[in-house]
């Protein structure tokens, strides 16, 4: 324990990084509400999970699909600009959105806002890890950067969801949704003043394949991998709902994302002070495996007070799997491509989440809430099992071979 605790004394005192940790917490804030208050806000104005969910899911892939662009932009010119435009665009498509939600305007027009929404999201989690690539070289002291990353990420997951359901239990879905369009301006601003930007480097002129990173075989398999882990927290963001919304009490929906968020959070922190001799390939794979069990049990055990204990536990292996994800992308990714591959990162994340919420949303409606945590299950079994096949670096591999 002494030895743990240690790392992490060591790892605060080192310059910035109290000052970046806040700013990834704060900034972040939007993260952890921002599906949730949409989910509800529209599954209360249009009346179904199916059509809710698919919406938040047009906004995720939307968002997938101008990563990538967003961080080759971000690696030639650095992080200030981008981070002004989308703070501006954002918060507009998101209230045109909720003007068409409550004038009862089409749903191909909610669709389109939704989507433009995504298009304009604030990249500020992708400028936060690319941060932490420049700031640390070695991979220990990332290793424990992005482990404590994942931690500040859930605590948004756990805080978000709760104040979330404050609101909802006591001014309604709309004033939820809109408190997160407040948070979206305010992290703006929080992240502009904060020091990250001053480690952004602005790149060289250098040739770039069109496809980027993605031409690095090892990197495609973490970003396969990673589109199925999220696939599994789309289906929870949609699952927990439902599973609430069974029992008539909406807001314990927020309740159980919390929990599952404060299993996250303590996974996390015990991940980023261990000393593991398991490779990180093997770190991600064994994290998804054991993920895959708590979430099928969220099938059989649908009592409030065992679906919670079992939304912790669910809950411990994800913060460990992001991070294990974070350092592959970090260390696979070339110099030129860095703020990109953590947007094709994102890209992949964000698309997995709204796949996950779509088909979680179809499955809750079709086939019941059971069949929804089931598939969520497999998927990451098969992840773990892919995962398995990223082969370590040729240089580690010379190495166990002696």
């Amino acid at each position: 324990m002494k030895r743990f605790l240690e790392k992490y004394v060591a790892f605060v005192r080192q310059p910035d990084v109290p000052k970046l940790l806040l700013v990834a917490l704060l900034s972040r804030m939007p993260v952890g509400m921002g599906g949730f208050a949409l989910l509800m806000f529209l599954r209360e104005e249009l009346g179904d999970y199916a059509r809710a969910g698919t919406a938040v899911g047009f906004q995720l892939i939307a968002l997938a699909a101008a990563a990538p662009i967003m961080g080759r932009i971000i690696d030639r010119y650095g992080g200030g600009v981008p981070l002004v435009v989308t703070g501006t665009i954002q918060p507009l498509a998101m209230l045109a959105l909720m003007w068409a939600t409550l004038s009862h305007q089409a749903y191909p027009v909610i669709l389109a806002f939704a989507a433009l929404s995504g298009v304009f999201a604030t990249p500020i989690t992708t400028l936060t890890r690319t941060a932490w690539r420049h700031r640390f070289t070695d991979e220990e002291n990332r290793r424990t950067a992005f482990a404590l990353d994942a931690v500040m990420i859930e605590i948004n997951f756990t805080l978000g969801p709760a104040i979330i359901a404050v609101i909802l239990a006591t001014a309604g879905a709309t004033t939820a949704y809109g408190t997160v369009i407040g948070f979206v301006i305010a992290s703006v601003f929080i992240f502009s003043f904060s020091p990250a930007l001053r480690y952004f480097k602005r790149g060289e002129p250098v040739e770039r394949h069109m496809l980027g990173p993605l031409t690095e075989p090892r990197l495609l398999l973490v970003f396969i991998s990673t589109f199925g882990l999220t696939m599994a927290f789309g289906i929870i963001e949609v699952g927990y709902p439902a599973f609430a919304t069974s029992l008539a009490i909406p807001a314990l929906a927020g309740v159980m994302l919390s929990v599952n968020s404060i299993g996250s959070a303590v996974g996390g922190a015990i991940f980023g002070g261990l000393h593991p001799n398991m490779r990180i390939e093997r770190q991600l794979a064994t994290t998804m495996g054991l993920m895959a069990i708590p979430l099928m049990l969220h099938a059989i055990f649908l009592q409030p007070s065992i679906f919670g204990i079992v939304a912790f536990f669910c809950g411990l292996f994800i913060a460990p799997s992001i991070a294990s994800q974070s350092v592959l992308v970090s260390r696979l990714a070339p110099a030129k491509y860095a703020a990109e591959a953590f947007t094709w990162s994102s890209c992949f994340i964000v698309s997995g989440l709204g796949a996950g919420m779509a088909l979680g949303g179809l499955l809750v409606e079709t086939s019941g809430l059971r069949s929804a945590f089931v598939s969520g299950a497999l998927v990451v079994s098969a992840m773990s099992i892919l995962a398995l096949q990223i082969a370590p670096p040729p240089a580690t591999r010379e190495a166990a071979a002696d």
